[in-house]
């Protein structure tokens, strides 16, 4: 398994979280999501290798800004 952590902006709230964690965790291979909206994040569970190009479409296609993997 690996953790990734995503910098994603526009989420404001609660709803926002439950968005995007519902669309990526839909990404085959995704084990666990956590989105934070204050620390403007979104941690990953994969299964097997990242899929950041999976991701990053589903944090676009949800309506939010994927702006990159986050430094650990």
């Amino acid at each position: 398994m690996t953790d990734v952590a995503f910098h994603v902006e526009g989420m404001t709230c609660g709803g926002c979280e439950n968005s995007i964690q519902r669309a990526v965790g839909q990404i085959p291979g995704v084990e666990a999501v956590r989105a934070d909206h204050a620390a403007r994040v979104v941690e990953v569970r994969f299964a097997a290798e990242p899929d950041e190009e999976a991701v990053r479409a589903a944090v676009e296609d949800a309506g939010f800004d994927y702006v990159g993997r986050r430094s650990t």
